[in-house]
């Protein structure tokens, strides 16, 4: 589709006000809210006719891009290499709004949407906090690194990683800092916040639980990983366990998420796992590997349920919904397989590495390529009509 030019800095068209409300089949931050990249209120598309999906629009930024495509309130959220985030109307891919960071530092982490506010962080270090409705800035938060790490928001705290190495929980209304964390490696991975814990991996080999109301450590686990790939990956959380995949161990790994007690561990072969994220449903573990398949994994063994060879590297983090499961690969196609046993059921071939991880909302999957440098991303929606 064609873009709609807007004047740099601070203009969100509202062309449109939506009412916006956390309602439970939105997909408003990376780990949807129960942590696990799983939406179970889909009931529109599903293992019968997701093959029938067409393309309803796509929108094209100013751009290349890596972080993943949000939505709430019938609007669509994404950031990009330009500073740029961009709010976009669910239903036809119009331009509602756009704000660029004063630096116009990369905005390739995916944001959060809650409570009426929009927050994202910038390699600038800045975190960013804009009304949602008409794009006003309501505050910001200087870390001491670039921000690669999504945004998590839970009870009102702003959670998010920073290259410093430190992971920062700020008041969500204010932007207070309540606490912070340092760990010995970068932080790039999005927290999960799971009863009063907060979840998350270091590019220093750990995964680390503290106390979200304090940033006090309940535990660490060590899974290996060197720096260049270190812990990249967000944890997920379902029924007491956290699933992380380990920097460039090959490994899975099953955690108590009570004590960090080890489960189990699977190893995928993949000479390193390139920061999939977890999706956790029906008692499984869906996981893409650097040796070009994804994983189905039985969540309380470990086990290998099936296998889906793509060709090329799976670092799209899953998504589930419906009795599907989506993900997407560096040679430019995303795709949907039945999730009891990995049939592929449809494919779409983009311009450029599908590693955004898709979104399901109310009867639409969203899907954004990564352009590349110098080369715009473009973000898509698929509907049955």
């Amino acid at each position: 589709m064609r873009r709609i030019l807007v004047p740099i800095l601070l203009v969100w068209a509202c062309l449109l006000q939506v009412a916006w409300c956390q309602q439970p089949t939105i997909w408003a931050q990376f780990h949807r809210y129960n942590m696990q990249r799983y939406n179970p209120f889909e009931k529109v598309i599903g293992v019968n006719n997701v093959g029938n999906l067409k393309l309803k629009w796509s929108f094209t930024l100013d751009d290349w891009a890596t972080g993943s495509p949000v939505v709430a309130g019938g609007v669509v959220y994404t950031g990009s290499a330009d500073g740029v985030l961009y709010a976009v109307k669910a239903s036809d891919g119009t331009l509602l709004g756009r704000y660029r960071t004063a630096s116009g530092g990369q905005n390739n982490a995916t944001p959060a949407v809650a409570n009426g506010a929009v927050y994202f962080g910038s390699v600038d270090g800045q975190l960013y906090a804009l009304n949602a409705h008409n794009g006003a800035k309501l505050w910001t938060y200087q870390t001491g690194g670039p921000i690669d790490s999504p945004v998590t928001v839970m009870n009102g705290v702003v959670f998010v990683g920073s290259d410093d190495g430190a992971v920062y929980a700020l008041d969500a209304s204010s932007g207070t800092l309540l606490w912070s964390y340092l760990t010995g490696g970068q932080v790039t991975c999005a927290p999960a916040v799971e009863n009063a814990t907060v979840y998350f991996g270091s590019h220093d080999g750990n995964v680390y639980a503290l106390n979200a109301s304090t940033g006090t450590k309940l535990w660490s686990y060590y899974v290996g990983g060197n720096y260049e790939y270190g812990q990249a990956a967000s944890p997920a959380v379902a029924n007491g366990v956290v699933y992380v995949v380990a920097g460039d161990t090959d490994m899975v790994y099953a955690l108590n998420a009570s004590t960090g007690a080890y489960i189990w561990s699977h190893n995928i072969g993949a000479g390193y796992i390139p920061g999939s994220t977890p999706a956790i449903a029906y008692d499984v573990v869906y996981v893409g590997s650097g040796n070009g398949n994804l994983y189905a994994l039985n969540a309380t063994t470990g086990a290998t349920l099936w296998t889906y060879g793509t060709g090329n590297t799976v670092k799209a983090s899953p998504a589930v919904a419906n009795g599907v499961v989506y993900a997407g690969t560096n040679n430019w196609f995303f795709f949907a397989l039945d999730a009891k046993n990995g049939a592929p059921l449809w494919t779409w071939g983009t311009h450029y590495s599908a590693y955004p991880s898709p979104v399901i909302a109310n009867g639409v999957l969203y899907l954004e390529d990564t352009g590349t440098y110098g080369l715009p991303a473009t973000v898509y929606a698929f509907g049955l009509e």
